[in-house]
């Protein structure tokens, strides 16, 4: 006797069932690619706005308990001690004072906000800035120095030269949390260095100086 040969046929799916599949799939899709096309667009324009920019005074204002050394031009940084934007100023900082080593002073000045404990400041970005050569790290009670020198942003940097008249104000960082060559680091090198520059500012970027809790982290480093 033969063998009866049955034929197992798939189970047949509407043609109509396939295409409301397909469609839901490529409308999930687009929502995803919106989503994340969204969510680039939106960090690339926060990493690209700047903060406050300061306006310090033409002179160095002599109420600073920051000590000037005549004879040496002065470069001052006002951070926020939590802002995770400010380690690419760090960053830049360390690179700048390899190229005009002798020629500078520097200082860091990390905010203790009112209300907040001794010790405060002394941050992963504290230990950072006071490992670079040529800088000496102070921690700002209440902000007091960088109102003297009118900064609200972390990362603004201002350069006095050694007779105390202001060469430079703005940031030494292309956006937030950038490092790389920056027009900032370019025009103090070039101040210190060939005694002009085609600017003497540029844009600052970085948390508010006036907060415990950057916005932009988790307010611990």
């Amino acid at each position: 006797m033969g063998m009866e040969t049955r034929e197992v046929c798939a189970p047949h799916v509407p043609r109509a069932q396939n295409s409301t599949s397909s469609a839901r799939w490529f409308a999930l899709l687009l929502v995803w690619a919106a989503a994340v096309g969204g969510g680039g667009t939106l960090l690339w324009k926060y990493a690209g706005t700047a903060g406050v920019a300061a306006t310090p005074p033409e002179q160095w204002p002599t109420q600073s308990a920051i000590p000037r050394e005549p004879g040496h031009a002065m470069i001052v940084m006002m951070a926020h001690p939590r802002c995770p934007c400010t380690r690419a100023s760090i960053a830049e900082l360390a690179q700048l004072m390899g190229r005009v080593e002798g020629q500078a002073r520097a200082h860091v000045l990390l905010i203790r906000p009112p209300g907040a404990e001794p010790g405060w400041e002394r941050t992963d970005l504290w230990r950072s800035a006071a490992a670079i050569p040529g800088v000496r790290v102070h921690a700002d009670v209440g902000g007091a120095e960088a109102a003297l020198f009118q900064a609200s942003t972390s990362g603004q940097t201002v350069v006095y030269d050694a007779a105390g008249h202001l060469l430079f104000r703005g940031g030494i960082t292309s956006s937030r949390g950038h490092e790389g060559d920056n027009v900032g680091r370019q025009r103090i090198m070039s101040l210190l260095t060939r005694g002009h520059a085609d600017r003497s500012d540029s844009k600052v970027f970085g948390c508010s100086l006036d907060s415990r809790a950057p916005r932009s982290g988790n307010g611990r480093l």
